[in-house]
């Protein structure tokens, strides 16, 4: 899969035997995408995911072909996590509250579908005997002001979010595995992954605003905030690189890009995609779009780069491209205001 806005190729992974992989939330944004690559290599694929905000179209055909199984399931419940875990040798935990503001309005949200959730996957590992584990963590564990960017070794890490308290806690939980019960374990902090079938985040929320009013865009804080995105095909593509050569007892890696955009040029490249020209883009005020909002943030890549990845989107380009993908997708009419 090559960019049309200047993508460079993926170096290629080692091939790895065929496995039986679980993948939580794999109806998902990312989860979608991760599991198109374990199938296209050979894996099989089991999905547990209560369809709470994944789409089972994301995974229809794997499911039609068989390569894939699909249990609807909530890992909230372990007695399910549990049943789920017989024959698997990896697991991929990518389920999560995908909503960060929602914390600060129902506060046990991300303690029940996080923190205790990830309990429930690695105890139900360590009672099926499943020896490895990679987890989607995000960088809000890092905390304000850390510096930029921000390399895995940057403590102490202080989230100031709900969501990443949780993400905190589930590495802690998953280190403890690998210390006390052998657990192989890779940590894969995230930047921003935006892309193809998103149902969530900055450019999702401003072409549905575009589609309800047309004249106006309204962008939550100043449209100072400026952090790194990563293509999401980028992100799948080096999640499976560094598992593929990488065999520490525990793997902590950031994945990201190797530049950031501020949420006032994601607003101007959306109108111009959206063919919007006339909308006015509106700030809210403040430096932060809510509470637990972090306005600058950029992880260092360096040791993902060690590894010989690179991405094939830098943050505007994946922005674009992100941009043109989810107008098709929500069916927006690129005619409407020309």
């Amino acid at each position: 899969m090559v960019s049309s806005f200047g993508a460079k190729p993926h170096t290629q992974a080692t091939i790895v035997q065929a496995m039986r992989a679980l993948v939580t939330g794999g109806a998902g944004f990312i989860g979608s995408h991760l599991i198109d690559r374990l199938i296209g290599r050979g894996d099989e694929v089991v999905v547990i995911d209560n369809l709470s905000s994944g789409n089972l179209e994301f995974i229809q055909a794997h499911l039609d072909s068989g390569k894939a199984t699909l249990i609807q399931a909530d890992i909230t419940n372990f007695d399910d996590v549990e049943a789920a875990m017989k024959g698997i040798d990896c697991v991929f935990h990518l389920a999560a509250n995908p909503d960060i503001r929602l914390g600060t309005q129902i506060t046990d949200t991300d303690l029940k579908q996080g923190t205790l959730a990830t309990y429930n996957i690695v105890e139900a590992m360590r009672l099926n005997d499943v020896p490895t584990i990679a987890f989607a963590s995000s960088s809000v564990v890092y905390g304000e002001d850390a510096p930029m960017p921000t390399p895995e070794n940057h403590g102490p890490c202080l989230p100031i979010s709900l969501y990443g308290a949780s993400k905190q806690a589930g590495e802690g939980l998953i280190s403890s595995w690998v210390g006390t019960f052998g657990l192989q374990a890779y940590i894969f902090r995230f930047a921003n992954i935006i892309g193809t079938r998103g149902t969530h985040g900055v450019i999702f929320d401003f072409i549905h605003k575009l589609k309800k009013d047309p004249s106006r865009l309204e962008v939550l804080g100043n449209g100072l905030q400026e952090k790194s995105y990563m293509e999401v095909g980028d992100c799948a593509d080096a999640i499976l690189h560094v598992m593929s050569c990488k065999d520490e007892p525990l793997n902590l890696y950031n994945l990201g890009s190797h530049d950031t955009a501020s949420v006032r040029r994601i607003a101007e490249i959306v109108v111009d995609t959206t063919g919007c020209h006339d909308a006015s883009i509106e700030y809210t005020g403040g430096d932060r779009g809510w509470a637990g909002d972090i306005p600058r943030a950029m992880l260092g890549i360096e040791k993902m780069l060690s590894t010989g990845f690179d991405v094939r989107y830098n943050s505007e380009e994946a922005i674009r491209h992100t941009a043109l993908a989810l107008i098709e997708e929500i069916g927006l009419d690129k005619e409407m205001n020309s």
